[in-house]
């Protein structure tokens, strides 16, 4: 086969102009510009071109939106995907990271608060648009299993154990022994605890991640990433709408797990209404009565908190969060609100398509 010796095809040519990361990869420059200039320095070489610290963010940004499961698979990707390098902003014959150079740079990236920054960045255009709701929200949590195996949920107090038979693989039998988080901890991710999603579940090492939705168009407006330790989502919950800005009075829906006195009675302090549906098998009776459920407001939240669910169902399934591929909550709790900024430059895009 005879081949060219020049070659002058551009990486934006084979890109049609209606594919669909065309108007995501606006958004994400002009999301990238609103960032401070301290999270903008270069890294140190070896690089590919361009140099400026912002390029390591946008094939994380691919890793999320095509389901890339590893480091090593994203960087061959780029090495051949011209879709990939037109993203990412790297001419045909521009060197790619190596994966260890590239690995580093996102420990560095992990290291600062540029997810939250960029999170924040993504949101103003839909703010300056009108997209968001500063009344109606609704909260939710979910579990993030751990990288961590149960074999590695061993007791804190354990001395004097025998040395295992397999240093890469030991044999551990667990069977009809007692564990707890009191008592249990992981030798490989100690911050992950083990947790079940209800009766009758598998139970497993996990984090617990929160989401704060707004009702108008499903955006999510925080994030917050907490142990798995019973009251996390609750505690989780507070913590996100006490960040709301403004003194308003405000409304947040969830479902039955956050009908508690505490919880409600806290919402009320930070001027928030508790629309969360009613728990009628709660010993007491339920925290929510007919000075709340007897608005048509309440019916409209508990119908808009479902919306929620789609934000996990995409991080999960999408992102690639089921099973988190980071140990320790401040890792995690990055590389989740990272993925729900990616789910809102999608949303923002679908939303932008329909208005067209």
């Amino acid at each position: 086969m005879q081949l060219d010796v020049f070659n002058y095809l551009r990486p934006e040519q084979p890109v049609t102009h209606d594919h669909p990361l065309r108007p995501l990869r606006a958004m994400v420059i002009e999301a990238l510009r609103r960032l401070p200039p301290s999270f903008c320095q270069p890294y140190a070489e070896p690089r590919p071109s361009p140099t400026a610290r912002e390029t390591s963010l946008r094939p994380l940004l691919l890793q999320a939106l095509y389901s890339v499961r590893s480091e090593r698979m994203l960087m061959e990707q780029l090495d051949y995907n011209l879709l990939f390098r037109w993203f990412v902003g790297l001419n045909m014959d521009d060197a790619i990271w190596d994966v260890t150079v590239f690995t580093k740079n996102r420990e560095r990236l992990l290291d600062g608060d540029i997810a939250e920054a960029f999170f924040q960045a993504v949101l103003q255009p839909a703010r300056e648009q009108n997209l968001l709701s500063d009344e109606h929200f609704t909260v939710d949590g979910t579990l993030l299993e751990a990288w961590a195996s149960l074999k590695s949920f061993q007791r804190k107090d354990a001395k004097g154990a025998p040395p295992p038979d397999d240093p890469g693989n030991a044999t551990v039998d667990f069977h009809g022994e007692t564990r707890s988080n009191q008592t249990h901890a992981s030798k490989t991710d100690p911050e992950a605890k083990l947790a079940r999603k209800g009766k009758g579940k598998e139970a497993k090492l996990s984090y617990n991640g929160n989401l704060l939705v707004e009702n108008r168009n499903g955006l999510i407006v925080n994030t917050e990433v907490f142990e798995a330790n019973g009251t996390a989502e609750r505690d989780a919950a507070l913590v996100m709408l006490e960040q709301i800005p403004g003194t308003k009075q405000v409304t947040v829906g969830g479902d039955k797990a956050y009908d508690t006195a505490d919880f409600v009675a806290e919402c009320r302090n930070l001027k928030v209404t508790p629309h969360v549906a009613q728990n009628l098998a709660r010993p007491g009776g339920s925290a929510i009565d007919a000075r709340t459920t007897q608005h048509a407001g309440y019916a409209i939240s508990q119908r808009k908190r479902k919306r929620i669910e789609e934000c996990f169902g995409w991080l999960k399934t999408i992102a690639l969060l089921r099973k988190v591929r980071h140990r320790g909550v401040l890792k995690v709790g990055w590389v989740f609100t990272f993925a729900a900024a990616a789910y809102n430059l999608v949303r923002m895009r679908n939303l932008a398509m329909r208005a067209g």
